[in-house]
This record gives structure tokens, sequence and C-alpha cells, in this order.
């Protein structure tokens, strides 16, 4: 007897991508701020937002403060992974404007959101300081990944001053809805000009006052310049069982 054929393999089901519970939280509390007051959002809206058990969201972060931080972790890595090096010899000032721009492209499906968030966060100055040490994480790696230093002496001044750039820009952006962000593109313009004059003018003061520096270096420092050499000169000597009586 003739063997039946073997019924078709069917095709496997294409594997979905393992959902990041962080980013439901953080997905879950931007809807709701979309739509809702930030002070009536409570925990356990944002849980069922989510599909999340509270224990889960508890967790994954003790407030919602915490998730507006893990909101500026999902931008840094959704702008960290488009990172090129298509303007890496352009001058700092283009580099900066590309960066900015992919920034708030990355801030737009979270926009309505924000929008509402903005004014709460901005009359509370205790919040609003943590987000600044957010903001100053996330722009140090900004700002690596445009090529621009980070950790010399003047590293935390340039930082800074991007969070604060991002911060008068995104006033801007919040209220601009027309498709080219020409608003938000002028405002950008504007502030980087401004930043460009003001740094230059702080390298200028940090480069003339080198001297002093090191002259405070070792002032503070209880010695004179030379005398740890002779320190060591002295130790030499005595190291070769030498009599050593320096001259009075």
């Amino acid at each position: 007897m003739a063997r039946a054929p073997l019924p078709p393999t069917s095709a496997a089901a294409p594997v979905e991508p393992p959902v990041d519970p962080r980013k439901q939280a953080v997905e879950a509390l931007m809807r709701l701020a979309a739509t809702h007051p930030w002070d009536e959002i409570e925990l356990g809206d944002i849980a069922a937002e989510a599909g999340l058990p509270l224990a889960k969201l508890r967790g994954l972060f003790p407030s919602k403060l915490a998730m507006l931080g893990g909101l500026t972790r999902l931008v840094d890595e959704a702008v960290l992974a488009d990172t090129s090096d298509d303007l890496a010899a352009e001058p700092v000032r283009e580099r900066l404007f590309d960066l900015v721009m992919r920034r708030l492209d990355a801030l737009a499906p979270y926009k309505a959101g924000l929008r509402r968030i903005a004014p709460v966060i901005r009359r509370d100055p205790l919040t609003m300081a943590a987000l600044n040490r957010g903001a100053v994480n996330s722009w140090r790696y900004m700002l690596a990944s445009a090529g621009i230093r980070t950790e010399d002496a003047l590293g935390a001044v340039r930082v800074q001053g991007a969070v604060l750039l991002m911060a008068r820009v995104s006033e801007v952006w919040l209220e601009d809805d027309e498709p080219e962000l020409s608003r938000t593109m002028a405002r950008l313009d504007r502030e980087l000009k401004t930043a460009g004059s003001i740094m230059a003018r702080v390298e200028d003061v940090h480069r003339l006052t080198a001297p002093l520096r090191g002259l405070a270096r070792a002032l503070c420092s209880g010695r004179r310049p030379g005398a740890r050499r002779r320190e060591r000169s002295d130790e030499s000597l005595r190291r070769t069982g030498e009599d050593f009586a320096p001259a009075i």
C-alpha cells in the first residue's frame, strides 16, 4: 500500500521580541499624563494601564518621578542607537543642533503627556533639582556621542549648559505644533549662538587663570613648589648611608 504523504508543515509563527516591562510602565504613565492631571495619577492606575501587577511595578520604579527618569533613559537609548559619524567633521554647533533635534524626535510620541506634566514640574523646586541630576547624566552621554569633551576641567560646565539649552528649547517645542518645527529650530539656533559666545568667554577665562590656579594649589598644599623635590633628594642621600647636614 502506498504510504500517505505527510501533511505540510505549517510555517513557524514569528517570534515576538520580549516586552520590556520598564518601557511598558513609562509609556503607560505618559498615556495617562496626556489625559489626566499629574497629581491625580495613582500608582495603581499606572500598573493597570501597563498590564502589570503593582508588585512588579514596585520592583521597576519607586515613584512616578523615577518613571520620568525612565523616559529619559528610553530617549537616551534611542538617540545613541541612531548616532553616526556623518557629522564628525562638522563644527560643534552643527553637531549640537542635530543632537537636540534627534532628541526631540525621540520625545515626540510623549509630547502630549509632557505638555501637561511640564507646568506642574516647574512649580516644584525639589522635583526640578532631581530631574536636573538625571538630565546631567543623560547629557554627559549625549555630548560624548557628538564628540564633545565632558571629562576635562570644563566638562561639567558644558554638560550643565547643554541641559539648560535643552530646557529652554523644549519650552518652545512643547507649544510648537507645526510639522516643520520652525519655531523650535529658530529658538535652538538662537540658544546655540548664545551658548557658543558664553562658552568662548569661559574658555578664555579658564586659559588666562591657569597660572593663578597653579599658584593657589601650591599655596594650599602648604609647601613651596620645590619642597617635594628637595625632600626626595634628601631621602635618596640618606638611603646611601651618607651623613647629610644641609647648609644653614
